[in-house]
């Protein structure tokens, strides 16, 4: 089995969302002998933003006339959708920025979302080509978002990458949320208490989707 790890705080040693990734990925390999991890760090080692260079996935495979810049970034998108596409587990650090993701967990996603690789159009509208995988994401707030509905309106991290993943195919995404942890330091405590257990619940399901729901629901 492979595993996937991948952090995109820049805060180094400062990051929840870092402590808890490592967390659930020491918890899935003591519950899982034998899994392979491979380590991204999307703070020191992003893909550069989409632009016009960086596009050429888009087109056909031995497309003439590509310059030198160009083929290089067709080399990092072609590494990045590889190394998903060959993980069994994927397991993400996620923290809340400005109400969306880390612009260099954007840039990941936008190399990873390849027609014909990880999705595919159909006359019955896209299909997802990425599935069986297990995506768990470690969702940090500062503030606490999901207890009411203007929360939950400006939240764009969780539900994004519920969407995302969803469009890839991927069915079984559990989050391992800690939210609040800005909020002071009984805060903090009790939003990593409640992560803590919903890491525990999360790995203890396996590979199964509808098993890790319920699990991460009791938690």
């Amino acid at each position: 089995m492979k595993l996937l790890h991948i952090d995109s705080s820049v805060l180094g040693s400062n990051s929840v969302s870092r402590q808890l990734t490592a967390q659930i990925v020491d918890q899935w390999v003591a519950t899982h002998p034998g899994t392979q991890v491979d380590h991204l760090d999307l703070a020191t080692h992003a893909p550069s933003h989409l632009s016009a260079d960086s596009l050429g996935f888009r087109l056909a495979p031995g497309t003439p006339g590509l310059t030198e810049v160009q083929q290089q970034e067709n080399a990092v998108s072609e590494a990045l959708v590889s190394q998903f596409l060959a993980a069994d587990v994927i397991v993400i650090g996620a923290p809340l920025y400005n109400f969306s993701v880390p612009s260099q967990l954007k840039a990941w996603i936008d190399r990873v979302a390849q027609v014909g690789r990880t999705f595919k159009y159909t006359e019955k509208g896209p299909q997802g080509l990425a599935g069986g995988k297990t995506v768990i994401v470690a969702s940090t707030r500062g503030g606490v978002y999901s207890t009411s509905e203007g929360g939950r309106a400006m939240e764009h991290q969780e539900s994004y990458l519920s969407t995302v993943f969803g469009f890839f195919g991927v069915t079984d995404v559990r989050f391992v949320r800690a939210e609040g942890v800005a909020m002071g330091d009984a805060a903090k405590a009790k939003a990593l208490a409640s992560a803590e257990a919903a890491i525990l619940a999360a790995v203890a399901a396996g590979r199964s989707g509808s098993e890790a729901d319920a699990a991460l629901e009791a938690a």
